[in-house]
C-alpha cells in the first residue's frame, strides 16, 4: 500500500509540475523549465501512467493527446447564445455606435452621461465555449451557428494554452469561458512549410487552418498543430458571484489560468475608444498574432443587461474592423467558376502576393459588369485588398504602369465547362449555363447538399463528387442515394473502409429537418436563415411543394424576388421529379418541431424573479433563440414580463404601463 502511495505522489508531482509549467510557457510566457527538462519529465510520467493505469489523473498532460478517433461530431446545444457582433468599419461608425448606446441609456434613465468601455483585440479565429464542472474541463464546443455548434471537447484537449484544470482556490460548480482558437503568426508559416515539404497543400490563412484543425475527427492530428487560445468572455455560470463588470471578468478568467487579450484596456467615452483604436491599427503589424480590429464592449454588466440584444447581436458590443490592408501584384489571368446555378462568375488569377499576413493567389469579380466597370484587362498591375481582412478583391487596376501586352478579357458566350448555351436575364447582372446536365452546375449542386449545414454528408466533399461524377455514377442529388459500397470501391483511392463510411453518412443524411433539406436543394436566394423561415411556416415538406408566390410574400422577411425563385423552383417538374426520387430512395425530411419560434419576433422580453425550472440564463436562451429580445428594463415597448418568485420593482413598472405579466408556465408554453 506504501508503495502504491508513493508512486501516487510522484505521479502527482509530475502533473502539477507539468501543468504549472505549461501555464507558465502558454499563458504567461514566461518558461519554468528547459525543453529537454519538460520532456524528461513528461516520459517518466507516462511509464509511470502505463504501469499504474488506476492512478492516471483526468487533468494529465498525457490526457492532450492519443484519444480514440471519432467517426462524427455529436450536436451541442448552448446555454447562452454565442452571438454575433455587428462591425464599425472606420471611425464614423464607431462614433455612430457610442450614440447609440447613450441614447439607449437616455431613453432608459433620462441621462446621456460618457460610458465606460473595455478594449480587446479581435482575434482571426474560430469562437469556441469551454465548460468546466467542479473545475475540471468537461465540455467544449464550437460557435456553430450561435445556439448549436460541434462537441470538439477531445480536439481542444489537445490545445496546452486550455487549462484541464481550473487554477482557483474556491470552488466553481459550473462556469462556461469563451473565446478563440487560433494560430500563431510564426507557428502557422512554419506549419505550412512543413505542409508544402511533405507534399500537402498550405493553408490559405490562419483561420482556416484553425477551423479545420478542429473538425478532425482523430484528435492526434489535432495535437499536432500548433494552436492556442485567447479568453475574451464567460457564458453561463453556476454556484458563482462574478463581477460587474466586464474589465474584471477577464481578469478573473485570467486568474483561473486562460491567456487573454494584451490589449484588454478600459477606456472612457469614445475618444477613448477612437485613440485605442488608432493606437491597436499602428501595432497590429507587430502582434504575434493575426487580429482584424478591436472588439469594443460597454464595461458595466448592469449596463449591458440593459442594453440587451437585437436579434443576432449585442447592442453593447461591436467589432471595429482595421482598413483593409493592399498590394499591388500582376493580373495573370481571368478564369470563369461555374456555380451550383449555373452562375458564370470571374475570378482573377494573380501573381501570389502577401496580403496583411495572408498570401492571396486568386479573387472574385463577381460579374462582367464588374471587370469592365474596373477597366481590368489581363497583364495589368492590380491593387488587392482584403475586405474585412477576409475576402480578398481586385479593387483597381494601375493604366500607368501597362505597357502594350495586356489584353482584353472576352466574356464566354457558351459555358467553359459544358459548352452549353448561356442566358443572361435583362436586368440581371449574372449570366448563367442552362443546361441542366452540366457537370460543373451539378457538382456544386451536389457538394452544396452535402455540406455541413445541409444534409452533412461526412466524406462527400469536392474532391469525391469530382470523382464520381468522372465515372460517371451521379447525374443529380437523387443519384448520391443509389450508390452501392461496391461501386464505390472500384473507384480509385477507395478502399473498402473509406466505402463503407461513406454509406453509412448517406444512409445517416436520410433523416433530415425541413429546413436543412430546403437549404441544401440550392434554391437561388435561399440561404440557412431564409430556410428556416420558409420551414416554420409550411411545417411539412408537402405544405412547402405547394406554396405559392402570393403566400411567400406574406412571410415575415421574404422579399418578391426570393418569392419568385421559390416559385420557380417548385415550379420545376425537374425538380419536383427529383424530390420525388429522393422521398422513394428513403430520405425522410422531419417536420419542423420548432413552429412557434417565429411568434417571438419583434417581441421584448423583461425577466424578473427566480424561476422554479430554469435559470435565468436559460430563460434569456430561449427568448433569442426563438428570434425575440431580452431587456434589463421595464418599458412602453416591453411586450412581456416573466415574473418568477420575488420579481420585485419591474413587476410594479408592468402593471402601471400596462404591459403583460407572465408567469414561468405561461412563459414556457409561449416559447413551444
Amino acid at each position: 500500500m506504501g508503495e502504491v502511495a508513493s508512486f501516487k505522489q510522484r505521479i502527482d508531482l509530475l502533473v502539477d509540475e507539468l501543468t504549472e509549467a505549461s501555464y507558465r510557457y502558454y499563458v504567461l510566457s514566461t518558461p519554468t523549465l528547459s525543453d529537454a527538462e519538460y520532456d524528461r519529465k513528461y516520459r517518466e510520467l507516462e511509464k509511470l501512467e502505463a504501469e499504474h493505469p488506476d492512478l492516471v489523473r483526468p487533468d494529465s498532460p498525457t490526457k492532450r493527446v492519443g484519444s480514440t478517433p471519432l467517426s462524427a461530431f455529436t450536436t451541442v446545444t448552448h446555454r447562452v447564445p454565442m452571438l454575433s457582433l455587428n462591425n464599425a468599419m472606420n471611425e464614423v461608425e464607431i462614433g455612430e455606435f457610442d450614440d447609440q448606446v447613450r441614447r439607449f441609456l437616455e431613453k432608459e434613465h433620462g441621462r446621456r452621461d460618457e460610458v465606460e468601455y473595455t478594449i480587446e483585440h479581435k482575434f482571426d479565429g474560430v469562437a469556441i465555449t469551454l465548460a468546466y464542472r467542479n473545475g475540471e474541463f468537461v465540455q467544449g464546443a464550437t460557435r456553430g451557428d450561435g445556439y448549436e455548434g460541434e462537441d470538439v471537447t477531445l480536439n481542444l484537449r489537445t490545445i496546452k494554452a486550455i487549462p484541464l484544470k481550473l487554477r482557483s482556490a474556491q470552488a466553481i460548480p459550473y462556469i462556461e469561458v469563451r473565446g478563440e482558437v487560433l494560430f500563431l503568426s510564426a507557428p502557422f508559416e512554419a506549419f505550412n512549410e512543413e505542409r508544402v515539404a511533405s507534399g500537402e497543400e498550405p493553408f490559405a490563412n490562419p483561420r482556416n487552418a484553425a477551423s479545420g484543425s478542429l473538425r478532425q475527427l482523430d484528435p492526434a492530428i489535432t495535437a499536432k498543430r500548433p494552436l492556442t487560445f485567447f479568453a475574451y468572455g464567460i457564458g453561463d455560470v453556476e454556484g458563482l458571484t462574478i463581477p460587474e463588470s466586464h474589465y474584471e471578468c477577464m481578469k478573473f478568467v485570467a486568474s483561473l489560468g486562460f491567456p487573454i487579450s494584451p490589449s484588454l484596456r478600459k477606456v472612457s467615452g469614445v475618444s477613448g475608444v477612437l485613440a485605442a483604436y488608432r493606437d491597436a491599427g499602428v501595432a497590429r503589424m507587430s502582434l504575434p498574432f493575426e487580429v482584424d480590429g478591436v472588439v469594443v464592449k460597454v464595461n458595466s454588466l448592469p449596463l449591458q443587461a440593459l442594453l440587451g440584444f437585437r436579434q443576432r447581436s449585442p447592442r453593447w458590443a461591436v467589432a471595429c474592423k482595421f482598413p483593409p490592408v493592399e498590394e499591388n501584384t500582376m493580373l495573370l489571368d481571368i478564369v470563369i467558376q461555374v456555380g451550383r446555378t449555373g452562375a458564370l462568375t470571374p475570378v482573377a488569377v494573380l501573381e501570389p502576393v502577401r496580403v496583411g499576413g495572408v498570401v492571396v493567389a486568386r479573387a472574385t469579380l463577381h460579374n462582367e459588369d464588374e471587370v469592365r466597370r474596373k477597366g481590368l484587362k489581363i497583364g495589368d498591375r492590380v491593387i488587392v485588398r482584403r475586405q474585412g481582412d477576409v475576402i480578398p478583391a481586385v479593387v483597381a487596376n494601375i493604366p500607368g504602369l501597362r505597357d502594350g501586352t495586356e489584353r482584353e478579357f472576352i466574356f464566354p458566350q457558351c459555358c467553359p465547362e459544358c459548352e452549353g448555351p448561356v442566358a443572361r436575364p435583362e436586368g440581371e447582372k449574372v449570366a448563367r449555363c442552362t443546361n441542366p446536365r452540366c457537370p460543373s452546375k451539378i457538382s456544386q449542386r451536389l457538394i452544396h447538399y452535402s455540406c455541413r449545414d445541409a444534409a452533412d454528408i461526412e466524406g462527400l466533399g469536392e474532391k469525391m463528387v469530382e470523382l464520381l461524377i468522372e465515372h460517371r455514377l451521379v447525374a443529380d442529388i437523387s443519384a448520391i442515394f443509389e450508390l452501392t459500397q461496391a461501386q464505390l470501391e472500384a473507384l480509385p483511392r477507395m478502399g473498402e473502409t473509406s466505402s463503407k463510411n461513406l454509406i453509412a453518412a448517406i444512409e445517416k443524411s436520410k433523416k433530415i429537418a425541413l429546413n436543412k433539406f430546403i437549404f441544401a436543394l440550392g434554391i437561388r436566394h435561399v440561404g440557412e436563415r431564409t430556410a428556416l423561415l420558409l420551414a416554420r411556416h409550411a411545417k411539412t415538406l408537402d405544405k412547402f411543394l405547394s406554396l405559392t408566390e402570393a403566400e411567400l410574400l406574406q412571410i415575415h422577411e421574404v422579399g418578391e424576388e426570393t418569392a419568385k425563385a421559390v416559385e420557380a423552383y417548385l415550379g420545376n417538374d425537374a425538380e419536383r421529379a427529383m424530390i420525388a426520387r429522393l422521398r422513394q430512395q428513403g430520405v425522410n425530411v422531419l417536420p419542423l418541431e420548432d413552429v412557434q419560434a417565429s411568434t417571438l419576433t419583434g417581441k421584448t422580453f423583461v425577466l424578473t424573479g427566480t424561476f422554479a425550472t430554469l435559470s435565468r440564463k436559460e430563460a434569456e436562451a430561449k427568448v433569442l433563440a426563438l428570434s425575440g429580445k431580452v431587456s434589463g428594463s421595464v418599458s412602453k415597448n416591453t411586450s412581456y414580463v416573466v415574473a418568477g418568485a420575488d420579481p420585485g420593482s419591474k413587476l410594479d413598472k408592468a402593471k402601471e404601463l400596462g404591459v403583460t405579466v407572465l408567469s414561468e408556465e405561461e412563459f414556457l408554453k409561449i416559447c413551444g
